[in-house]
């Protein structure tokens, strides 16, 4: 028994550890961390749990910094990552596919997750690979529905880039739907938001989604 209880205080401290890792990671400042662990606390006794068990004691404070860094982007302006521009004469797409994002429904604060394809057309104006990529993710880190997060980020590059045009298309997989109420694992949700020459123009519509997928499609 004793032996037992050893490998069990073993096993708390190196959850401990990481506990205490993670914690030195300075959550946003609109973030009120203690808030967040009362509430928790709440929704814990509201389902018949001991907050207070050793195994919850740690709970709401890894919920607060879950939930921190999930919705960091909440009070962030993402255009600002493309308020760096280079000046060049390319007048061809750019387009960046699969890249990864994670969000939070904000209608049951359950994961969607999924890939991003960003593509836009410059009129002089290109910015840096990654800033794309910090776009999709400032939108994303915050409550959000993927149709809204898909006009965001082409609008965000539209006004911002003053493109010939802009394609951006989500696919994503809804916990709210794949884990509860329908039910339906394996669904994939697919927006998109087209601007410019890739909304006017069918032939370039065409080539724009064809490159996203590898594919021609009409």
């Amino acid at each position: 028994m004793a032996r037992s209880n050893g490998k069990d205080r073993s096993s708390s401290h190196l959850c401990c550890v990481d506990d205490d890792a993670d914690a030195k990671a300075a959550a946003p400042s609109h973030i009120d961390i203690p808030r967040i662990e009362k509430a928790i606390r709440e929704v814990l006794a509201a389902i018949g749990e001991d907050p207070d068990r050793e195994g919850l004691l740690k709970t709401p404070n890894r919920v607060a910094r879950a939930y921190a860094e999930l919705m960091a982007g909440f009070k962030e302006d993402p255009r600002l990552h493309l308020r760096t521009v280079f000046h060049e004469q390319y007048d061809e797409v750019v387009l960046l596919r699969d890249i990864d994002f994670h969000s939070l429904c904000e209608h049951h604060l359950l994961p969607f997750t999924g890939k991003a394809h960003v593509a836009y057309l410059p009129a002089g104006r290109v910015v840096g690979l990654s800033k794309l990529a910090r776009l999709v993710e400032g939108y994303a880190r915050r409550p959000q529905v993927q149709e809204r997060l898909t006009t965001q980020i082409a609008d965000a590059l539209m006004e911002e880039l003053n493109p010939v045009g802009v394609a951006c298309v989500l696919e994503a997989t809804h916990t709210c739907m794949t884990i509860r109420g329908a039910k339906k694992p394996g669904s994939t949700m697919v927006t998109s938001a087209l601007r410019g020459i890739f909304k006017e123009n069918p032939a370039s519509r065409s080539e724009i989604l064809s490159l996203m997928y590898g594919s021609t499609i009409h």
